[in-house]
């Protein structure tokens, strides 16, 4: 029995805000609320593969510090631009 749509959304979202790091908490939680319901089908099978993987390593790909598997660049890419302004503090 295959999941409906909606189900997926709200299984990714949950595994995204219960991570293993807290870092990851609050980088892929906010973007899976915001974005997931927005992304194409192809990438909801990649983000959910991406959910699969080792926390440390996937902050290691956010942060830079180690290349990105091509099948998650795109995808992380977005995710680090995301994180970056919703975690910079505005100044004004």
């Amino acid at each position: 029995m295959s999941e409906t749509e909606e189900a997926g959304l709200k299984r990714m979202t949950m595994r995204s805000w219960r991570r293993g790091m807290k870092e990851m908490d609050l980088i892929l939680g906010p973007f899976a609320d915001e974005t997931l319901a927005q992304l194409s089908a192809a990438d909801l099978v990649i983000y959910d593969r991406l959910l699969g993987e080792n926390d440390q390593e996937i902050y290691t790909w956010i942060m830079g510090t180690q290349p990105t598997p091509a099948p998650y660049l795109d995808l992380l890419t977005r995710i680090n631009a995301f994180a970056r302004v919703r975690h910079t503090p505005d100044c004004s």
